[in-house]
Formats: structure tokens, C-alpha cells, sequence
């Protein structure tokens, strides 16, 4: 009974979805007596992926679940203790049965935010054992749907807002978990719909499909149905034999496109009638099982005016191999034609859906003016990722008991940014995002229409910037383990990623070598880094002066 009520919970991850060495290191905080020591991390990327010049936050709702919900049943303290060192004090064992995330704060960008690199995804504070424990978690809940949100915008950004976009990824996913991801937060990232039954089922995303080759070539033409006759889409009437019905059809068809009667498949025909016996108003033809010129097309025209001679519309057709761009543009002139010659208006827009491993090239082509495709569906590029397989989220430590701490290594990129800190976003007059800015938690947040001063990522020099508008970037959606406010629906998540993008400047939203977006440093966290910076030797003495 929980379950149905709570269908998410059924896809929630489990508390050791972790890494041993988290463990290890509960137990080395514990045994130092820093268990309870006020801790802050934070979770960001340094780059944006696939080349260009934005991401999409996503995963919140599953961070949030998890953190809720953290608790190490009885099961998983004996797995710890059969991995641990056996003389490891059970005192620590009941510690982790007892522990729980009532003392964790969690801030966060709204799922279906533009990110940035360097700037946090998610803040988690609280006891230092506990956020440390969260860090594989949080990162395998938010990388991948981050990812792969990000991937499906840039596909959105592709086809452009008219074109239905479908995942159908499910089969190519890296495992079930993947999968589910996979068809939540394409979703999430601007596409319509998804094949997977079970992200309708658990998240509420739209599922769509018909029917594969398989059905198709399953007739063979010589099968009976059961029940030939169909009731008028009214309700009135008499009812009619469809098999007969769509016999008349196959001639004036095949008569208007110069085709013989003998040509198109008999079995094509008798699986697109059982399937328009199934489905009078959801009636779909896969017209590339035998030959679409030649069979794929008549076959389905005859069903489909047969449907209408009752009052029923069928809703489609799917190409699956072949020149699609050209196969649908050839698909639409039959239409049209047809359409005029025994006047059926609505035959010659009837959506043409395309799919068959179809990326962002052949996305682009297929979205060029002139198209005649209406759906596109996708599966392997958005699942996999193929162009970048990782985002590459990182959750480093910035304080602990109070205090900045700062990552220094020998790769400048890989060094962090000390300390508690809040994010911003300036705008420009006009809306127009002008660039991200990182202060310590502890400054005044910058005013519209003051001058500020600021230190972009990456360079030595720093600028002013005079924004209009001022936005606040990081909500508190968990304190002290509970709730703050209402999470999004995933509808609600997906329709502010749109907004989102929609202020994007054209330049930022270029897939190819676009204009890299500014995140700046404020003075007062510049100088912390520089101090922080300066503390550490320049030289190892343990190797002496050169």
C-alpha cells in the first residue's frame, strides 16, 4: 500500500548505492572524535559538457528523498562490519544504526536551473560523519541526470520548439537504474514523451509507442481476425466487416498511385488491421517492414480510409530505416495527393515520426525548414551521452567547524573555493544574463544598480558590473532534515527548464564553440583564496630547496 501511494519511493537509491572508502572514513572521524563537527561540501562540475556553454541542474528531488529518507537498517551495519577491520569498536556500529540527516541542511539550484561551472548544484551542511557519507550518493543521483537533462535541451535546442520529441532509450540504457533516469530527465530537459512504462508509472512522465516490426511481420496474410466487424466511431450504425472494407480501399489506392493490388504485403496488410481493430482511434501504420513506396504506404492508406469511412482518424505513420528526411517528404506528396483525390482534408497533415539511431546531425537535418517530419524519436544519443559519457561532478569540502577549506594541487583547475558562500545571477536591462557571482555566505548580496567588483573565473584581472536585476540562485529546501518548501512536479521542473534556455543569449546557446558564460568571484572570497593560497609552501621540504 506505501508503495502505490508513494510510487517514487520505489525508485529511490539505498544508503550503501556508496563507496567503501565513505566508510572508512566515517570510522576514522569517529574514532578522532569529529562525528558531530559542523561540516559544509558543495556539488559542482568545472566544465560544461559536450562543448558548450551550459547545463541543466537536475536530480534535486531525488537528493532530497534520499536525505530524508537516510538510515542504515540492521543489514547494513552487518555488511560495514563484515568489510571493516574486525577489531573495529561495535560502539561505532551502533552509531551508524542510530544515525539519521535530522541535523543536515541542504541548499540547491532549482531542478531545471541553468548551471554554471564552479557554481553549487547542492550545499550540504551538518555533522561532518554524515555529509561525508552523503558525497557518492548525491553525486550518482545528480551527475548522470544532470547529464543527461542537458543533453536532451541540446536536442530540444536542435529540433526546435515545434518538433515532438520521443525517448527511446530504454533498451540501449546502461541498466534499469539508467534507464529509468534516462526517460525522467530527457524528459525534464525538453523532450515530450518516453517508450518507458516505468518512469510513467513512478514519475509521471507522458509514455507513447505502437507497435514494432516484429507485429508486422509476425502475419503472414493468410489470419482470420476473430472479430472482422467495427462499430462507427458514433456509436451508431450498423457495423462493418474492416477486412472487406479495406480490400475495397487496396484497389482505388493502389489505382491512384499506379501500384498493382498484388503488390503491397498481404501479411503487412493483415497486421495494420488487426492493429486498426485493437486501435480504431489511436491507428498507427509502420510503413518500412517490406517496402514503404510499394507496400508500407498503400497498405496503410487503404486502413486508414477505411477507418475514416466509419469516423475514425488515424493518427500517424513512423518511418524506422532508410533516408528519412526524403522517405517523409515522398510520404507527405502521397498524402496531399491522396487527400485531394477522394477528399479527406486531414490525410495530407497526418503526423510523420521518424526514428533509427538518429543524433544531432541527422536531428539537424531532419529539423531544416522544409521537413515534412513531425516526431522524432531518439534513443541511444540521449541515453548514452555518446558526445560525453560523464558530467564530471565533483563534492569537495569548503568548511569544517567554521573554518574555509581549500583544495591546492598541482592541476589549478582542480583546486576549490574555500569557505561558506551564497551565488548569484546579474541581469542586464534587458533580462539578458550577465554573468554568476560566488561571495562568502557572510556578504551583503550585491544591489541592483550598484556598482560591484569582481573576479571572473580563469583570468588575473578583475571588472565591474552595474546589474539591473539581482537573482538569488541557491534555495534552502531542507533544514535540520526537513522540508522547507514543496519540491516541483517533474511537469513543473521541466517547463522552467524551457524558461530557462528561453534567456540563454543566442551566443551561450550555440552547440558548437559558443560563447563561454562569466562566473566571477567576489573580492572578499578573491582574497580568501589568495590568503589561503599564500599559507601553503611553495616548495615540498621534504625535498629540500632546489
Amino acid at each position: 500500500m506505501a508503495a502505490e501511494q508513494d510510487p517514487e519511493g520505489r525508485a529511490a537509491a539505498r544508503p550503501l548505492l556508496t563507496d567503501l572508502y565513505q566508510a572508512t572514513m566515517a570510522l576514522g572521524y569517529w574514532r578522532a572524535g569529529r562525528a558531530q563537527e559542523a561540516a559544509e561540501f558543495e556539488l559542482f562540475f568545472r566544465r560544461c559538457p559536450f562543448g558548450g556553454a551550459f547545463a541543466l541542474a537536475a536530480g534535486l528531488r531525488d537528493c532530497v528523498r534520499f536525505v530524508r529518507d537516510f538510515r542504515l537498517t540492521d543489514a547494513d551495519v552487518q555488511f560495514l562490519a563484515s568489510v571493516l577491520p574486525p577489531d573495529t569498536d561495535p560502539a561505532f556500529f551502533q552509531h551508524l544504526r542510530a544515525l539519521d540527516c535530522s541535523g543536515v541542511t541542504v541548499r540547491a539550484l532549482p531542478e531545471g536551473s541553468l548551471a554554471f561551472p564552479s557554481v553549487p548544484l547542492l550545499q550540504v551542511s551538518g555533522p561532518l560523519l554524515v555529509v561525508q557519507l552523503l558525497e557518492t550518493p548525491l553525486l550518482c543521483l545528480v551527475s548522470y541526470a544532470s547529464l543527461v537533462a542537458t543533453n536532451a535541451a541540446r536536442l530540444r535546442l536542435i529540433a526546435g520548439p515545434e518538433k515532438r520529441l520521443l525517448e527511446l532509450g530504454l533498451r540501449r540504457a546502461q541498466g534499469p537504474d539508467g534507464g529509468l533516469t534516462a526517460s525522467t530527465y530527457s524528459y525534464l530537459g525538453g523532450f515530450d514523451g518516453s517508450s518507458n512504462m516505468l518512469a510513467g508509472q513512478l514519475r509521471g512522465v507522458p509514455v507513447a509507442g505502437t507497435l514494432a516490426h516484429s507485429f508486422i511481420t509476425s502475419f503472414s496474410g493468410t489470419e482470420v481476425p476473430p472479430e472482422p466487424m467495427l462499430a462507427p466511431a458514433a456509436g451508431q450504425g450498423p457495423r462493418v466487416d474492416l477486412v472487406a472494407c479495406v480490400e475495397t480501399w487496396l484497389e482505388r489506392v493502389c489505382g491512384h498511385l499506379g501500384l498493382g493490388v498484388q503488390e503491397p504485403h498481404r501479411g503487412e496488410r493483415a497486421a495494420f488491421v488487426a492493429y486498426a481493430l485493437a486501435f480504431p482511434r489511436a491507428f498507427q501504420g509502420l510503413l518500412d517492414t517490406y517496402s514503404v513506396r510499394r507496400s508500407g504506404l498503400p497498405n496503410f492508406l487503404a486502413v486508414a480510409l477505411a477507418l475514416e469511412e466509419l469516423g475514425y482518424q488515424a493518427v500517424g505513420v513512423r518511418l524506422d530505416s532508410g533516408d528519412l528526411l526524403q522517405q517523409a517528404q515522398e510520404a507527405r506528396g502521397v498524402f496531399r495527393t491522396v487527400a485531394a483525390q477522394f477528399r479527406v482534408p486531414w490525410l495530407e497533415s497526418i503526423p510523420i515520426a521518424v526514428s533509427n539511431n538518429i543524433d544531432e546531425q541527422e536531428l539537424a537535418r531532419l529539423s531544416q525548414k522544409g521537413s515534412e517530419v513531425n516526431v522524432i524519436g531518439i534513443g541511444t544519443s540521449v541515453v548514452t551521452c555518446p558526445r560525453q559519457p560523464s558530467l564530471g561532478c565533483v563534492y569537495k569540502l569548503v568548511s569544517v567547524g567554521g573554518q574555509p577549506r581549500m583544495k591546492l594541487t598541482e592541476d589549478p583547475e582542480k583546486q576549490t573555493l574555500p569557505g561558506s558562500k551564497a551565488a548569484f545571477r546579474l541581469l542586464g536591462s534587458d533580462g539578458a544574463l550577465l554573468l554568476d557571482v560566488l561571495q562568502l555566505a557572510e556578504e551583503p548580496p550585491p544591489q541592483a544598480g550598484q556598482e560591484l567588483r569582481v573576479w571572473p573565473r580563469g583570468t588575473q584581472e578583475s571588472c565591474t558590473v552595474r546589474p539591473v536585476h539581482v537573482e538569488p540562485l541557491l534555495r534552502l529546501w531542507v533544514q535540520q532534515g526537513q522540508l522547507c518548501e514543496p519540491l516541483p512536479s517533474l511537469a513543473e521542473s521541466r517547463a522552467f527548464a524551457q524558461q530557462s534556455l528561453s534567456r540563454l543569449s543566442p551566443a551561450h546557446r550555440w552547440l558548437e564553440q559558443p560563447a563561454l558564460y562569466q562566473v566571477a568571484l567576489s573580492e572578499k572570497l578573491r582574497a580568501l583564496v589568495d590568503r589561503l593560497s599564500a599559507e601553503v609552501p611553495s616548495e615540498n621540504p621534504l625535498l629540500g630547496a632546489a
